[in-house]
């Protein structure tokens, strides 16, 4: 089996490696290949350039760096077509992947795309793009085939791999270890995002906060897991707004870091499912361009942003957006959930309900599901 896959960023990249074990273990020779990251690449895929080039963060930044994308994926469509895989797996990365999609299924060229776009919280004419694009669309939440499928588009419903790969019990006495935490102390996670401008954008409201948080809560410590390749970025941005603050800095590891906190200031993104699964209650935070957010607002059909209060239909956590993301909002959101055992018990066994919901062995129902598709599709005359 030879499968060509795109992953734009962080978190794509770490559900691609998941995918990946359960392709392999159904196809022990596969070979894949494209655009991926480093989890992906610690999985045997052959990235043909860096995850990392896609993950672009808002309108303005895609147009800054639009030259630059159209540019990999025209090299990539050609490289492909004079090649052809397979099939192709598009993961996430919507505005990318669709375009390439729908050029591969005209040349014939099985396509999949993992992750279905959030056609149901804004820009949902994108199900007619996606119809056009895709043979087959893997959903990890179980309302999306059905959606699909009053635009004709062929899905199925594998569950969310982040499900089948957290534990039902966090560890957080072995994670604080570690991690080197006292087992007694009170514990804030800091995610500000995976992507530069994400960093750029949210992590100087999150350190600030952080900042009084220290000065009112002197005993509280804080610990944030840096991406990959963003470090450089990150510790200019701690002493201007988080000077002398002992803020811990690990080296990815969002996981363990996640099992071992209290609470998490987050950045909105896969990153809350993430807190939710490891049943944290989390304040999520986001902000961006003033022109994208301009933008994305008008767009928006639903009141939440946060994943986990989208799949809850209601406001399990607080949402900060854009000028609500400051200390000022964020630090007394923070303290409501250090301060409220109960509040937090109530919310980890809503995220526990919703870990079971997710939980369906992900990767080898996605590794049946494309067998099917590639079946079928090399059936047809």
């Amino acid at each position: 089996m030879r499968l060509a896959m795109v992953a734009g960023e962080a978190s794509g990249d770490l559900l691609a490696a998941l995918l990946l074990g359960g392709l392999r273990a159904r196809w022990p020779s596969l070979a894949a290949g494209g655009i991926g990251g480093p989890r992906m690449q610690g999985a045997g895929f052959d990235a043909w350039w860096p995850s990392e080039l896609l993950a672009v963060h808002g309108y303005v930044e895609a147009l800054r760096h639009y030259r630059d994308i159209q540019g990999i994926r025209a090299q990539l469509a050609r490289r492909l077509l004079a090649a052809p895989p397979d099939a192709f797996v598009g993961v996430d990365a919507p505005d990318f992947n669709l375009g390439l999609e729908r050029r591969l299924k005209a040349a014939g060229v099985t396509t999949i795309h993992f992750v279905c776009p959030s056609i149901w919280a804004w820009r949902g004419a994108r199900a007619a793009k996606m119809r056009a694009s895709c043979d087959h669309v893997l959903c990890l939440f179980p309302f999306e085939p059905e959606l699909l499928a009053r635009h004709g588009v062929p899905a199925s419903y594998v569950g969310h791999p982040l499900a089948d790969a957290s534990p039902l019990e966090p560890p957080r006495a072995a994670a604080r270890a570690a991690l080197g935490l006292p087992p007694e102390a009170q514990v804030l996670a800091l995610l500000p995002g995976s992507r530069r401008a994400e960093i750029r954008w949210i992590a100087p409201p999150f350190l600030a906060s952080a900042a009084r948080l220290q000065r009112e809560r002197p005993a509280l410590r804080f610990v944030l897991p840096v991406a990959p390749g963003l470090r450089g970025l990150l510790e200019p941005l701690l002493a201007a707004h988080a000077p002398g603050v002992p803020i811990q800095l690990v080296e990815g590891d969002s996981h363990r870091v996640l099992a071992a906190c209290d609470a998490t200031l987050v950045a909105s993104g896969t990153a809350t499912l993430e807190a939710a699964l490891f049943k944290r209650p989390m304040v999520i935070g986001y902000a961006l361009h003033p022109a994208s957010w301009w933008i994305m607002k008008r767009m928006r059909y639903q009141p939440w942003v946060g994943l986990p209060n989208i799949l809850a239909r209601e406001f399990l956590v607080p949402e900060l957006l854009q000028a609500e993301c400051r200390p000022e909002t964020i630090v007394p959101a923070v303290l409501a959930w250090l301060d409220d055992p109960a509040a937090c018990a109530r919310v980890a066994q809503r995220f526990a309900e919703l870990h079971h919901l997710l939980r369906r062995d992900t990767a080898r129902l996605a590794a049946d599901a494309i067998a099917q598709v590639v079946q079928a599709r090399a059936a047809r005359p």
